[in-house]
């Protein structure tokens, strides 16, 4: 039995932490435990209710009492960044499962098991095949637009940060690419803005949704491509959703048909490019 004890980063960080072992289980029949689940677990009802996947410290009753969430979520990072803790799972066989990403050697056999593990709510893919839907009655192609400034002002010094002109300007040179199509745009972003800052994109957007993360990120999966910065997010939609991605490396950044390619693990492109570890 594998046990996952680590919580790196936020919800698509998680997400490839346990992908791997989640593979390996499968291809194997093995069993495995989650000790620290991302808080949106509930959107991922085959995950949590996964026959060979357990979660012993998953209890509704108690997260949702109080300040049971914030309770948890203080516990587990004190845990997880621990180095008292880091020799108790050590010493238990436990495994940091962000460090299983270089394992690829089940994901493509058990491609289709996963996609239906990971597969989130009926509530969540419904909204996304209708907005897809309504979109594609005027359009032949939808673009995903991964949007992520906030934190990436920082990150990396801010090699990753683009202006929302230079989102603009990505799109005018995808509308240019693919010029004998009709093209239209899905906006995923956790920064509110009105899409008409983007003239001549059809563009479109959820707003005020619960499982907002969680929409927009099956969104981006069922969308015919995606385009953003680096990112474990939009890598995750192409990997589970096999969408073609072209990550955005530079401001004046050009895009040919053989830009895209679809995610095959987390540091690969099925064309073979390597993809940093940023």
């Amino acid at each position: 039995m594998r046990i996952i004890c680590d919580a790196p980063g936020q919800t698509c960080n998680r997400l490839w932490t346990y992908l791997a072992s989640v593979a390996q289980c499968i291809a194997e029949r093995k069993k495995m435990v989650i000790l620290f689940y991302d808080w949106t677990i509930e959107d991922f009802p085959h995950l949590l209710n996964c026959p060979f996947i357990y979660f012993p410290l998953w209890h509704k009753w108690y997260l949702e009492r109080g300040n049971g969430w914030n309770n948890y979520k203080g516990l587990t990072w004190k845990i997880t960044h621990n180095s008292t803790w880091d020799k108790v799972f050590n010493t238990l066989g436990c495994t940091k499962g962000w460090s299983t990403r270089t394992d690829v050697r089940y994901l493509k056999q058990t491609k289709k098991e996963l996609q239906h593990i990971f597969r989130p709510k009926s509530e969540i893919t419904n909204k996304a095949g209708q907005l897809i839907h309504r979109i594609k009655e005027n359009a032949d192609i939808v673009v995903g637009v991964h949007i992520r400034r906030g934190d990436y002002a920082t990150w990396n010094n801010g090699r990753f940060y683009y202006s929302l002109d230079d989102y603009h300007r990505f799109m005018l040179h995808i509308k240019e690419l693919y010029h004998s199509q009709k093209v239209a745009f899905f906006i995923s972003s956790n920064e509110e803005f009105p899409l008409d800052i983007f003239p001549g994109c059809d563009c479109h957007r959820f707003t005020n949704e619960p499982s907002g993360a969680i929409l927009d990120l099956y969104t981006l999966s069922v969308c015919d491509y995606i385009i953003g910065p680096f990112s474990s997010y939009s890598r995750w939609a192409s990997f589970i959703g096999e969408v073609p991605l072209c990550f955005l490396e530079k401001k004046d950044q050009k895009f040919t048909k053989d830009s895209f390619s679809i995610i095959s693990d987390y540091f690969h492109f099925e064309n073979g490019k390597e993809i940093s570890d940023w």
